[in-house]
């Protein structure tokens, strides 16, 4: 059985998370750790591990399947904990079908303009000022501009949405009922807008939803065998949450990354700045050299598994790291580099398997156009200050920077 991790290498994890992968994927790459929560759980490496465990159906989302104190995450109300990243088939088949209805490419190529304009617009303070942080005047406003576009929340909203969202994503442990608070806001105004797009259907993602959840389409059996054919009111408002809360936290770090990696390398800003067509490639070279999701969503086996040749018991907690499989030599060779023309495809920042992100070409379009429209306006952008002065996020989960400044 693998041993488990010295504090030294916990420490690791947060403040110097790819060499302490490095390290881990040759000595140890199933081994248990103890999170920061006190917890244990096996922690899961290599690339080949990692894309496995992803489709396994063995490893639960459900954390019902969790052995009793071993697991403790945040406690979200039931209207929005049944969400896509708790369920296993059939409920999660029965949704997933039910959301990719709404979720259209057509809608996601709509938004294109919206986010260049918005980007745009969040850009012209930046340029009169001759620099700025880029994570909170651009990076940060541009996904809740973007998701409360899709749901269609009204302008008004949008700074109570981001406020929200901040203090669900970076909670502050001195002032723990902020969470609280954040979590009753976006309960409450949730509810008060699905009654509103009941009765005024809009052009977007929510009142699609709203539709899909109403409609009788399946009610009279379950002919796809995937548990009924329609959205529960608690899934539709989860699925609203995630979609928010998802579709921000991933996108403002990806965006930040992205940035600093181009700056600390000039030639690979230079061939993007000379090539914009290898923008939507560098995205993905983007998320597989330093992706905003270093841990997937828990796990918990049905029954007793074997990852890379360690069983692992029923119940524990599971942790798969598309972190450290992006930087696989045995996947990606020269894995540390950035290269922008190199072919990612493969990597599993978005996940694998049912569980893929459904939001990926959001996503992708997002950061893209975001990249697009700052590497355009700023031939001459730098960093404000030493790489070595900037400051991460002290998370295990998520690699971003909690501030970029920049001169342009």
């Amino acid at each position: 059985m693998a041993t488990p991790a010295t504090p030294e290498a916990l420490d690791g994890l947060i403040h110097d998370p790819y060499a302490t992968y490095a390290l881990l994927r040759e000595s140890a790459p199933v081994r248990r750790v103890t999170g920061t929560d006190g917890n244990a759980a096996w922690l899961v490496t290599r690339y080949a591990d990692v894309r496995e465990a992803l489709a396994d159906p063995r490893l639960s989302l459900d954390k019902s399947h969790a052995l009793p104190g071993n697991y403790r995450g945040f406690a979200l109300p039931p209207a929005l904990d049944a969400n896509l990243l708790n369920m296993d088939p059939p409920d999660h088949t029965r949704v997933r079908r039910l959301v990719v209805k709404a979720f259209t490419p057509g809608r996601t190529e709509r938004l294109r303009e919206p986010v260049r304009r918005a980007a745009d617009a969040l850009l012209d303070p930046i340029e009169e000022a001759g620099g700025g942080d880029l994570v909170a005047e651009y990076a940060a406003p541009l996904p809740v501009t973007v998701i409360c576009e899709l749901l269609g929340v009204p302008a008004t909203r949008r700074p109570d949405f981001r406020a929200w969202t901040d203090a669900l994503v970076a909670p502050d442990p001195a002032r723990p009922h902020l969470a609280k608070e954040a979590v009753a806001g976006l309960l409450g105004y949730f509810t008060a807008l699905i009654a509103e797009k009941r009765e005024r259907p809009g052009d977007d993602l929510l009142s699609d939803l709203i539709a899909v959840r109403d409609e009788d389409a399946g009610v009279d059996g379950d002919k796809d065998g995937d548990g009924g054919g329609r959205l529960s009111e608690d899934e539709l408002m989860s699925l609203a949450f995630l979609i928010l809360f998802a579709g921000y936290e991933n996108v403002v770090q990806l965006i930040g990354t992205a940035v600093l990696g181009l700056l600390r390398r000039p030639e690979q800003l230079a061939a993007v700045r000379a090539d914009p067509a290898l923008l939507p490639g560098a995205v993905e070279e983007f998320m597989r050299h330093e992706g905003p999701v270093l841990l997937a969503i828990r796990r918990f086996p049905v029954e007793d598994v074997t990852i890379g040749g360690v069983r692992v018991p029923k119940g524990e907690t599971v942790l798969l790291s598309p972190g450290s499989a992006g930087r696989d030599p045995d996947r990606f060779a020269d894995p540390e580099r950035l290269d922008v023309t190199r072919d990612a495809s493969g990597h599993l920042a978005l996940g694998h398997g049912i569980h893929y992100c459904l939001g990926a070409p959001l996503a992708r379009m997002e950061t893209t156009t975001a990249l697009a429209a700052l590497i355009e306006r700023f031939p001459g952008l730098a960093l404000a200050v030493p790489d070595e002065e900037l400051r991460w996020r002290p998370s295990m989960r998520a690699r971003g920077l909690l501030a970029l400044p920049v001169v342009c």
